[in-house]
């Protein structure tokens, strides 16, 4: 038997602890707490969502609070239940990469204000990506190669 190489045996002490299942769903909870949160904050103040769209310019803006509601506590609630994972990663990935470029358009902004929300751009490009290595990995558990 080949003897183990320093970062093998490093990376089998962080599975132990990192690779549970309770971290698993820390991770996840983590990854749509933003959502969980602002999905409930918009449900109990319904006015201020209906503004909230209304600043952004969305079409439709009591319809546009609805939906953003239900995309992100449903979307949440399926990663977090694990029943179509994939699909809610992919819904929040999609309403993230949509939301980010309507609301941190941060190349009509001049300095200094661009600078927060160019941070906030690409923050949230990370969510998205973070997203999709859900949905991927959830498919990939399902097709036998996981």
């Amino acid at each position: 038997m080949p003897r183990m190489t320093l970062p093998d045996r490093l990376a089998r002490a962080a599975a132990w602890f990192i690779a549970t299942p309770p971290v698993h769903f820390i991770a996840l909870l983590g990854l749509c707490a933003a959502y969980i949160q602002g999905g409930l904050d918009k449900l109990l103040d319904f006015n201020a969502a209906i503004a909230e769209a209304q600043h952004f310019g969305l079409p439709f803006a009591t319809a546009s609070a609805c939906a953003t509601i239900v995309t992100e506590l449903a979307g949440s609630a399926l990663i977090l239940t694990g029943v179509y994972r994939w699909l809610g990663a992919l819904w929040l990935a999609g309403f993230t990469l949509i939301a980010t470029f309507v609301a941190n358009r941060f190349w009509e902004m001049p300095l200094p204000q661009r600078f927060m929300v160019e941070n906030s751009f690409f923050e949230h490009l990370g969510l998205v990506g973070g997203f999709l290595l859900v949905a991927w990995l959830d498919l990939r558990g399902r097709d036998g190669h996981g």
